[in-house]
């Protein structure tokens, strides 16, 4: 059958055509990258286009020649930020802070700083590459560097804010964002003037602004290979990156923590959409979840605290930080105490130490109150010395003698036992009674003072009750009787019933400023904690007792201790400055932050208002946008099964996260906030508007996206321009100041520019240009000879002297932000009695200084409010104290040169009234000092 069976042979091709061989299958060939139905549906569920499936690595498809344009915007970001970066020569804004702890890092010497250590390491690397030893203090604002690499240290910040343009262009290319909304992204962040001025000191934000967009550019690169395939090589390398990079932020400022934040909400949606997908096992979902784990959570940990091992090994002696840490802590800064005596006794000499504040010993010197009692004064005092001498005896007993605990048996110090507290030195017993305390004026505390004198056994207001707290677990005796360094205990008054307290509250001058001791009937336990910290050897004590020393802390109680002070000191900032600002005008732009002024020059910290403004706008149009996509998909809109919809929304649902994250939660926070506060959500915002001009010009044509986008470039580089002086501290002109005040609350220094730039030439310190007018005094027939001098009677405005440095702002001198950690060192006072015949007593008979008064006149010149203070001879005053004759200027100016040449720097010590301050005004003092601490300092 199969034989008759007719195979039919291919047709014959027409003639003259050539002979074609047939195809081996009737339909086209399956592509290699064609995908399924199910395939495209979840393509489009990404945001992706039909037929998409090549993948570069981390999602980024750049070009050759984007790489040569990129390199082009480089160039242009360098010169840019290094632009006489050298200028000023002299300190600015937080460069007093920063550039000091590069200088404590050199020294080697221990501070304490409520930012991580990161930026600041990579600050001091520089410093100690380019040869500096330290020496320079950065004390003030406007102080000219002298043997400091302040340019190395510069070019760190610098060069961060550098790197961030090329991270911004390809982060949004890896967003899948065109060549143009990256360029004109990258446009934007170069020019953006606050973070210009931020970038070129030495200052931490720009560090901070850096890893924030490395780590946001990282994890785009993990989501991309994680959409491509899981687990792979590629896969594992973007996503240790992410968790290092994350590690790097929250190591510059804890602000990082708002990446790490922005971060795990993603990484929690891409969780949540995996437990959702029925083809991903358990056990794979489990894989995703340990891999993210392990990087995005145990790696940035295990950096964090790399850094502050680094810290410790640095910071290896002791320093101005060591008074905020215990004294546990202060043991491994080189400054530890011998070993101590363990047991205590009737008859112990010791010292006693606070246990909450780091206010030091229990202590009283040779100085009254000057109210209430009158009485000894007891405080705290953080350094070691004879007035923190105290010795245990047995408390007062009728009919009793003091214990004779030379010759008797040792009598060790129990729970309950009644004891008194006798000061070595001045030999006065620790006593309270009813009677207020000098400061803290309350009803429930009472004053604590030193009462009596040598051989007064004293009452029973010396008398105290010991209540043993806790005891160290590791030795049970301490839980039984008093043992230095491990027994917490407390004193109640046997009389009042009100127990040994101190509180941060320091005493004003008269207690020199040292901590509040005080009884309080209402006392919390923390602050009502005390422990001994050394006993010198009992008479009764064998030559082999048991000594004792505080336990070395190991790096994780060192760690989890400076923690504890960073973020007890960080929410404690809750001072006002004089630009500081609330996160509801960051994205207005309202005022920025005066960060110098000098030599007719200023740098104000402004941002670039055309740049601010826009990406400010762009995320209200955002969620305006998002909210009415929300309301059409409630009437029953398919919007979303759009896939243009669906990738804009969520390339710029991500970018409006990490905005948020950012900016809201410093809502949250009382503490003291500056402008710079609002960069890294800058950085999203102008992410978002470059994301929003991609979706605005998605459907034109790429000649007239770059036209457009190329426009929007030059606005913000004009826009830049115009606030370019402010940028560099250029000179400028008090009407270009005028009219770039585009916002009523930008308080630049417009009066502090000259009026012409031909002014600012080969003038280093310019004066006023205009004629001085001149007045002769004396000439008369008979009298004095004349003498020409200055009219400054007419002279509305005087000009500043040639050796005048600096300018005034009428609108407030720059300021660094307050660090609360760099008080001056208590000053070790070792007070003595001063008997009255000490104080000098002048006799009104051998007075030197006489008060000479001149009456002005219409040509003589009004000197100091018409009184001199001149030194002259007795004979020239009348008995009256007035004037025999008139003194001629000529005569004042050169005794006062006279004064002043004898004097020398001391002339305004000589000044200054002499004597003790009485209650009020030692107060009123003390308030000055802590409002005005640069007057102090100067002082």
């Amino acid at each position: 059958m199969a034989a008759n069976v007719r195979v039919r042979r291919p047709a014959t091709p027409p003639p003259g055509l050539p002979h074609i061989v047939p195809s081996s299958h009737n339909y086209p060939p399956i592509r290699q990258d064609h995908l399924s139905a199910d395939e495209r549906r979840e393509a489009a569920s990404k945001g992706y286009g039909p037929g998409r499936r090549s993948h570069s690595p981390g999602g980024l498809n750049i070009t050759s020649g984007e790489w040569k344009l990129l390199a082009v915007v480089l160039l242009i970001a360098i010169g840019v930020r290094m632009f006489r970066i050298s200028k000023p020569d002299s300190v600015v804004f937080d460069e007093v802070h920063f550039g000091k702890f590069a200088a404590r890092y050199i020294k080697t010497r221990y501070f304490v700083d409520v930012h991580p250590p990161l930026a600041k390491l990579l600050i001091t690397a520089a410093a100690f590459i380019s040869g500096f030893n330290g020496d320079f203090d950065f004390k003030e604002i406007g102080k000219v560097f002298e043997n400091a690499p302040y340019v190395a240290m510069r070019m760190v910040p610098a060069t961060f804010g550098v790197a961030t343009v090329p991270i911004a262009y390809l982060t949004l290319r890896a967003l899948d964002c065109r060549a143009t909304t990256a360029l004109l992204a990258s446009i934007f962040l170069t020019f953006e003037n606050g973070l210009v001025t931020q970038s070129r000191h030495i200052l931490l934000d720009s560090p901070l602004v850096f890893f924030t967009a490395l780590t946001v550019f990282f994890f785009v690169g993990f989501s991309n290979e994680d959409k491509k395939e899981p687990f792979t090589e590629q896969w594992w390398t973007w996503l240790i990156l992410t968790g290092l990079s994350l590690g790097a932020v929250v190591s510059c400022k804890w602000v990082g923590l708002f990446t790490i934040a922005t971060v795990g909400v993603c990484t929690i949606l891409q969780l949540w959409l995996l437990l959702g997908d029925l083809r991903v096992s358990p056990r794979m979902w489990a894989r995703h979840f340990f891999a993210r784990a392990v990087c995005l959570i145990l790696i940035p940990i295990l950096f964090y605290m790399t850094m502050f091992q680094l810290h410790f090994l640095i910071l290896g002696s002791s320093g101005e930080g060591d008074a905020f840490m215990s004294s546990e802590f202060r043991q491994t800064l080189g400054h530890g105490m011998e070993d101590t005596y363990a047991d205590v006794a009737l008859g112990s000499d010791i010292t006693i130490r606070h246990l909450n504040t780091q206010g030091g010993y229990l202590h009283s010197h040779a100085h009254n109150y000057p109210g209430g009692s009158s009485q000894q004064q007891i405080t705290l005092y953080p350094h070691r010395d004879d007035n923190n001498l105290w010795r245990v005896v047995n408390a007062t007993v009728d009919g009793y003698e003091q214990y004779d605990y030379e010759h008797k048996p040792i009598v060790y110090i129990d729970h309950g036992s009644r004891i008194k507290l006798r000061h070595i030195v001045t030999d006065k017993a620790l006593h309270s009674h009813e009677v207020r305390p000098p400061v803290s004026d309350v009803d429930f505390q009472n004053e604590v003072s030193a009462y009596g004198m040598t051989g007064f056994v004293g009452d029973i207001n010396d008398d105290w009750v010991v209540e043993i707290e806790k005891g160290d677990s590791s030795n049970k005796e301490s839980s039984k009787r008093l043992r230095t360094l491990r027994t917490h205990f407390k004193l109640r008054h046997l009389n009042t019933g009100c127990y040994l307290f101190s509180h941060k509250v320091k005493l004003p001058e008269w207690g020199f400023e040292q901590q509040e001791v005080t009884c309080n009937k209402n006392a919390v336990k923390a602050n009502s904690l005390w422990y001994v910290e050394t006993a010198a050897k009992h008479p009764q004590l064998p030559t082999n007792a048991p000594k004792i020393n505080y336990k070395i802390p190991g790096f994780l109680s060192k760690f989890w201790e400076l923690q504890g002070v960073m973020w007890t000191t960080n929410a404690g900032l809750t001072d006002r400055h004089m630009y500081d600002s609330r996160p509801l005008t960051w994205p207005r732009l309202r005022r920025g932050i005066n960060f110098w002024v000098k030599d007719h020059r200023q740098i104000y910290l402004i941002g670039n208002p055309f740049v601010w403004w826009s990406s400010t706008a762009s995320v209200i149009t955002y969620m305006i946008v998002r909210g009415f996509l929300l309301l059409r998909a409630k009437r029953g809109y398919r919007d979303f099964d759009n896939t243009k919809v669906v990738k804009y929304d969520s390339l710029c649902g991500f970018l409006f996260v990490g905005y948020c994250m950012h900016y809201f939660p410093f809502f949250l926070m009382g503490r003291q906030l500056f402008l710079h506060h609002y960069f890294p959500a800058l950085y999203f915002a102008i992410l978002l508007n470059c994301a929003v001009f991609d979706l605005a010009t998605s459907t034109l044509r790429p000649k007239i996206r770059l036209q457009i986008a190329a426009v929007l470039m030059m606005i913000a580089v004009i826009t830049y321009s115009k606030f370019s002086s402010l940028t560099y501290g250029d000179p400028w002109t008090k009407q270009k100041c005028t009219n770039a005040q585009w916002v009523k609350t930008w308080d630049f220094a417009c009066n502090e520019f000259l009026d012409e730039y031909s002014q600012y030439s080969g003038v280093t310190v310019p004066t006023l240009n205009r004629t001085t007018p001149m007045a002769t005094i004396g000439g008369e027939p008979g009298g004095r000879a004349a003498i020409v001098v200055e009219d400054k009677l007419g002279q509305d405005v005087v000009a500043p002297p040639e050796d005048e440095q600096s300018t005034a702002v009428p609108i407030g001198a720059p300021e660094p932000g307050r660090d609360v950690f760099a008080k001056d060192k208590q000053k070790e006072i070792k007070s003595q009695m001063i008997a009255l015949q000490d104080v000098p007593v002048i006799n009104e008979n051998q007075k030197e200084i006489s008060v000479v008064t001149f009456e002005p006149t219409s040509a003589a010149p009004v000197v100091a409010g018409g009184k001199v203070e001149v030194k002259v001879q007795e004979d020239h005053v009348s008995a009256t104290g007035e004037p025999e004759d008139r003194a001629s200027p000529e005569v004042i100016g050169i005794l006062e040169k006279e004064i002043e040449a004898e004097l020398g720097e001391d002339v305004d010590a000589h000044r200054k009234p002499h004597g003790p301050l009485d209650h009020e005004e030692a107060i009123a003092d003390q308030v000055a000092h802590e409002l005005y601490p640069e007057a102090r300092d100067a002082e």
